[in-house]
C-alpha cells in the first residue's frame, strides 16, 4: 500500500516520492502516519450474521468511501470491529483509530465517540475534519444496521439511553451537514 501511495504522490505532484513523504510527514501528525502505514482492523465480516452491523458512508466532496462493521454480543459489547476505507490517509487513519477505540466498549459508550474526539486525537488539519465525521457516521450506521437486525435485543427494545444517544447523534449530524 505504501508503494502505491508513493507512486500516486509522484504522479500527482511530479516530485520524487521521498520528498512527497517528507511533505506528508510535516503536514500530518505521527498518529495519522502510523494508522495509514499500519492500519488496524482492516477486513470484513459476513454482513448477513445477526451479530454484525454494517455501516457505509462516503463523501461527495472528496470521493472517499468508508465501511465499518461491528460484532456486538448479547450484552451490547462490541467484541470486534473491522473497516475498509477507500480514500486519503486521514480517512484510513480515522477508520483505523475508531475501530481500535470501540473494541471492548459497550455500544452506548462507543456511540459517545464523536468526530471531534477523533480529529483531536489524530491532530487532523481542519480541511480533513470530514474524514473523522465519516467515521462517526459509519459507526452510527453500523449500529443502526445491527439494531434493525436485532429488534428484540434488550439494548434495542428496552433501553431508552441508547435511543436518546442516537437522537443526539442525528441532531449533531444535521448541524454538521448544515455547516458544510
Amino acid at each position: 500500500m505504501l508503494q502505491l501511495f508513493k507512486q500516486t504522490q509522484k504522479s500527482l505532484f511530479n516530485i520524487p516520492p521521498s520528498n512527497s513523504l517528507l511533505q506528508i510527514k510535516r503536514f500530518y501528525d505521527q498518529k495519522v502516519i502510523d494508522h495509514f502505514e499500519n492500519p488496524r482492523n482492516v477486513g470484513t465480516f459476513d454482513a448477513d450474521e445477526l451479530d454484525i452491523g454494517t455501516g457505509l458512508h462516503g463523501s461527495l466532496a472528496c470521493g472517499d468511501v468508508m465501511k465499518i462493521q461491528l460484532k456486538i454480543d448479547k450484552e451490547g459489547i462490541i467484541k470486534d470491529a473491522k473497516f475498509k476505507t477507500y480514500g486519503c490517509g486521514s480517512a484510513i487513519a480515522s477508520s483505523s483509530f475508531l475501530t481500535e477505540q470501540i473494541k471492548g466498549k459497550h455500544i452506548e459508550k462507543a456511540l459517545g465517540i464523536n468526530n471531534k474526539d477523533i480529529a483531536k486525537e489524530l491532530n487532523l488539519p481542519p480541511q480533513k475534519f470530514h474524514c473523522s465525521l465519516m467515521a462517526q457516521q459509519a459507526l452510527k450506521s453500523a449500529f443502526l444496521n445491527w439494531r434493525e437486525k436485532n429488534q428484540d435485543h434488550k439494548y434495542v427494545s428496552g433501553n431508552n439511553t441508547t435511543s436518546k444517544k442516537l437522537r443526539e447523534l442525528a441532531e449533531e449530524d444535521k448541524e454538521q451537514e448544515e455547516k458544510n
